[in-house]
């Protein structure tokens, strides 16, 4: 078995707090002060951006999530450090908020304003978004477009998923023929070629809207923007400051 690292032990205990809290105070405690709510929801406070990273959402959820943290993020920090470590961690979960939350936006704003085109102030529709109820005089289109953005507003994001593809994506680079294995597809597959695949796979469940996996509620763009950002500081970082027959 390999020895746990220093930070990534940490930040196991960190995480399993917080699902500890949220199990014996309540989810609708923990999820309104800690999980991450669109910017434009009343819900929604700064400080969520970095203490959803430590929310999750059941107990698959976080051992997943963990079990990763433990096998990719140990020796991750043993080559780079702790300084480094945790920052492509916390970075990686900054570009996974980012990436997500551009999405969002993207599908929010067009229907907004086209509710606002009809007729409808700003106090109706957020209004309606809060309360789930629509106007007696709402048209079928104005329900179309208050359905689309619903859930967008509505909704939270939660985990560590971001802040540990990340971290695969350091791993891949620091370990690019290292054998890898889904767990419902048990062929080993080099790590230049397996991370590479997961993200492709969650950007193509992103943009469909429908998960590969089957699993509903993911938020696909947080996994691709967490695993590019991981990539972006790892290729700077062997390009410019390490020698790399470090790396093999």
């Amino acid at each position: 078995m390999m020895r746990i690292s220093e930070s990534v032990k940490h930040l196991i205990i960190i995480n399993v707090i917080m699902f500890i809290g949220t199990m014996a105070i309540g989810n609708g405690v923990f999820y309104d002060w800690f999980a991450l709510y669109f910017p434009k929801n009343d819900m929604f406070q700064p400080w969520q951006i970095v203490t959803h990273m430590f929310m999750h959402g059941g107990i698959s959820h976080i051992l997943f999530n963990m079990f990763a943290l433990w096998m990719f993020g140990t020796p991750v920090e043993q080559v780079l450090g702790s300084k480094r470590f945790l920052f492509i961690y916390f970075s990686a979960g900054l570009g996974a908020v980012l990436l997500q939350l551009g999405f969002y936006y993207v599908e929010f704003i067009p229907s907004f304003n086209d509710l606002m085109a009809s007729g409808l102030t700003s106090d109706q529709i957020t209004q309606m978004l809060q309360e789930n109820k629509v106007l007696s005089s709402v048209t079928n289109q104005q329900l179309s477009d208050l359905q689309t953005i619903f859930p967008v507003y509505n909704g939270s994001m939660v985990g560590a998923s971001g802040c540990i593809m990340g971290i695969l994506a350091a791993f891949g680079m620091m370990n690019p023929n290292a054998e890898l294995m889904m767990i419902f597809l048990p062929i080993p597959i080099k790590a230049k070629y397996f991370i590479p695949g997961i993200i492709i796979l969650d950007l193509v469940s992103g943009l469909s809207g429908n998960s590969i996996f089957g699993q509903g509620n993911v938020a696909h763009f947080a996994h691709v923007g967490g695993a590019v950002i991981g990539f972006i500081i790892m290729w700077y970082w062997k390009k410019n400051q390490f020698n790399q027959n470090r790396w093999y």
